[in-house]
């Protein structure tokens, strides 16, 4: 039966078709990322069980490169993790100071003085994290390049785990190799959600993108380890652009490099624990998203078969965003529907409409319990099974959130491409701890 209908056989079917489409996608997403994960799980070449120590001698040299601004509460715990705690010897920590205007420069000044292994570059003013991140690439000495959050930890031996993927599989066009991301900050429900998160973007998604397509949609740009040749090659980081991780991993796929997500390398983050604080997080996370969409749409049209594995990624990131437009066009029809009857007595179908939007909730729901049950039994060997209970709770707000923050970042993006872009980053609102 055709839910639509214009009175056009062909046009029925097509409307119908999208309307199913839109109505089953996140369903049917839920279901081929577990299939992705199996796939994963028996066929992904790079999976490496078992690390190996690596020499002194042997190590190749490693940049951490850590852009900051305006991070007095959170920088000098994170570098003296960094330059202490690291069971790695060949590396140095850079810091790209940009344009802070708190005690950070004062705080990266004085260790500096103490730290033979510590050194700082100031940018007079805020240009962003991948302007940033493009200046200290060139006094970057390391063959590989660790970019690192300012608020962020990895285990202390991630630097040996992360070369073990570049060195032991034989493959010299790895580009990067990303980790697995958890939340430091774990007291508030909101962050505890994010755990929740985590494991089904980590746990699930970026595996399924790996066991089938043996690609990524994003690097995490909090932790994320670089080949210098592949950065160089994809002409470094956008500097217009909201996000520079979604950027910088389409870039060097496109140019044929390998990406490669290791879930066993963890490292952990800061995470907002504000509503506000996490909207602005989602708004620029939305934003750059679009407009990588936008940016390789050409790419991906004009050669379908030569960037396959691109565009099954892209078709998905279509349908997302069509989905999210969907989910407030309906949902304003809803509302504007339930008006009339209300004003009309029609309570019979304010009943069945409150039914079908019943039916369809629910479906959603169980579709994202699997998923997100799934994804804490997989990820970090089931240490995160104790955080499902927030399940509903991120169900709920974040993809309610999620759909809005694409609706609103929709004209941005497109202002971006047509070069009206900023990658100029405002300051987190933290607390010292």
């Amino acid at each position: 039966m055709n839910i639509i209908q214009t009175g056009h056989e062909f046009l029925d079917i097509v409307l119908n078709v999208i309307l199913f489409v839109l109505f089953t996608y996140p369903i049917l997403g839920a279901f081929m990322w577990f299939i992705g994960v199996i796939c994963y799980r028996f066929l992904f070449k790079y999976q490496i069980k078992k690390f190996k120590e690596i020499k002194k001698e042997e190590q190749p040299f490693i940049t951490i490169m850590v852009p900051a601004h305006n991070e007095e509460a959170v920088i000098e715990k994170t570098l003296a993790y960094l330059l202490h705690q690291l069971s790695y010897e060949n590396y140095e920590v850079l810091v790209v100071n940009d344009g802070s205007t708190d005690d950070t420069p004062q705080i990266l000044a004085e260790l500096a003085r103490k730290e033979a292994r510590l050194r700082v570059i100031t940018i007079e003013k805020n240009k962003g994290k991948a302007h940033a991140f493009n200046v200290g690439f060139a006094f970057a000495q390391g063959e590989y390049i660790l970019s690192n959050d300012a608020d962020t930890i990895p285990e202390p031996d991630a630097l040996t785990k992360y070369m073990n993927y570049f060195m032991e599989s034989g493959e010299t066009n790895i580009g990067a190799v990303t980790g697995n991301m958890d939340v430091l900050n774990r007291s508030k429900i909101i962050e505890k959600a994010q755990t929740v998160e985590f494991s089904s973007i980590v746990g699930v998604i970026k595996r399924s993108q790996q066991g089938t397509l043996n690609t990524m949609y994003a690097f995490s740009g909090a932790n994320t380890m670089y080949r210098k040749t592949a950065l160089l090659d994809a002409g470094l980081f956008r500097q217009d652009r909201a996000t520079e991780d979604i950027s910088i991993a389409w870039d060097e796929q496109l140019l044929g490099w390998l990406p490669v997500f290791a879930p066993d390398i963890m490292f952990y983050m800061m995470v907002p624990d504000t509503l506000k604080m996490l909207y602005r997080q989602r708004k620029r996370w939305a934003k750059g998203g679009t407009e990588v969409w936008l940016t390789n749409f050409p790419k991906v049209a004009l050669h379908p078969i030569k960037h396959f594995n691109q565009l099954v990624m892209f078709i998905d990131q279509t349908l997302s965003i069509l989905w999210s437009l969907f989910f407030w066009f309906s949902s304003f029809i809803f509302i504007v529907t339930l008006i009339y009857f209300l004003v009309t007595q029609n309570y019979e179908r304010i009943f069945h409409m409150f039914a079908m939007a019943f039916i369809f909730v629910n479906f959603q729901m169980i579709a994202g319990f699997l998923q997100l049950g799934s994804a804490l039994i997989l990820d970090d060997r089931g240490h995160k099974l104790r955080y499902f209970v927030f399940a509903p709770f991120y169900m709920l707000l974040y993809w309610m959130m999620n759909a809005l923050t694409i609706l609103t970042t929709l004209i941005p993006a497109f202002k971006t491409i047509l070069g009206y872009g900023s990658g100029t980053w405002v300051s987190p609102e933290r607390k010292k701890s």
